[in-house]
C-alpha cells in the first residue's frame, strides 16, 4: 500500500509540474494569438506576415506589426527557439505589452527583449521602463533617458557573443517575476532589469524587417 502511495505522489508532482506549463504555439495554428498589422488592415491585399510553415511559426518580417497573445501574463518563465531564415535583420519580443499601437502608431506600450542580430538581449523601452545595474553606462546620460520616440530607450545586453552562428537555433528564456525582467541566451545572462512599470500584460512577437522562425514557444508559472 506504501508503494502505490509513494508512486501516485510522484505522478501527481509530475502531473502538477506539467499542468504549470504552457504551449503558446501548436505548431498547427495561430490559436491564442492575434495580428495587429497597421499596413494589412490599410490594405487587406497585402501578405500576412505570420504563418505557419512546416510546423514552424514564422515571422515574415514585412508589413511590419505583432503578433500578439490573446491571455495576459505574470510570473512567469518564457522559453522559446528562434533563427533568422535568411537574411539576418531585426526581430523582437515584446512582455507585459498592453496599450496598442502606442509608439509610433505600431508598437504596443511593452518592454521589448531584443533579437537583432548582434544586439540581441537589449532592452527597448516602449512607453513603459525598467532600470539596470550600470545604467549610464548601457544606457547613456541620464537626462536623456525616456521611453518615447524622442528619448534614449535601448539599454544595451550585457555580452557580445552569446548568439548562434546564422542559421542555428537559438534559446532564449525572458523570467518576468514582479517588476523584474532577466534574459537569458543560449545558457548565458544576457540582461537583468529591475524596477519595471509593468508586471503583467501580453506577449508579443515582431514583424520588423527580417524573416526570423520560432519554435518550441513554452511559457511556465513561477
Amino acid at each position: 500500500m506504501k508503494r502505490i502511495t509513494l508512486v501516485l505522489f510522484f505522478i501527481s508532482i509530475a502531473f502538477f509540474a506539467q499542468s504549470q506549463t504552457k504551449n503558446l504555439f501548436d505548431g498547427k495554428s495561430l490559436a491564442g494569438w492575434y495580428m495587429d498589422v497597421p499596413d494589412l488592415e490599410a490594405d487587406s491585399s497585402l501578405r500576412i506576415p505570420f504563418i505557419i510553415r512546416d510546423g514552424l511559426l514564422v515571422s515574415l518580417g514585412t508589413p511590419q506589426g505583432h503578433l500578439i497573445s490573446e491571455a495576459e501574463y505574470d510570473n512567469y518563465t518564457l522559453e522559446l527557439d528562434y533563427r533568422f531564415a535568411g537574411k539576418p535583420g531585426n526581430c523582437g519580443i515584446l512582455v507585459h505589452a498592453s496599450t496598442p499601437r502606442a509608439l509610433y502608431d505600431m508598437f504596443p506600450k511593452s518592454i521589448e527583449v531584443q533579437l537583432m542580430h548582434s544586439n540581441a538581449g537589449d532592452f527597448w523601452c516602449i512607453q513603459q521602463n525598467i532600470e539596470v545595474e550600470d545604467m549610464e553606462a548601457r544606457r547613456g546620460p541620464k537626462e536623456n533617458w525616456g521611453v518615447n520616440g524622442k528619448k534614449e530607450r535601448r539599454i544595451k545586453n550585457l555580452t557580445d557573443d552569446s548568439e548562434k552562428p546564422l542559421g542555428e537555433w537559438n534559446h532564449i528564456k525572458i523570467i518576468c517575476d514582479a517588476d523584474k525582467v532577466t534574459v537569458w541566451l543560449n545558457g548565458d545572462l544576457v540582461n537583468d532589469g529591475f524596477n519595471a512599470t509593468a508586471i503583467r500584460g501580453k506577449i508579443a512577437l515582431q514583424a520588423e524587417g527580417a524573416e526570423v522562425e520560432f519554435k518550441n514557444i513554452l511559457l511556465t508559472d513561477l
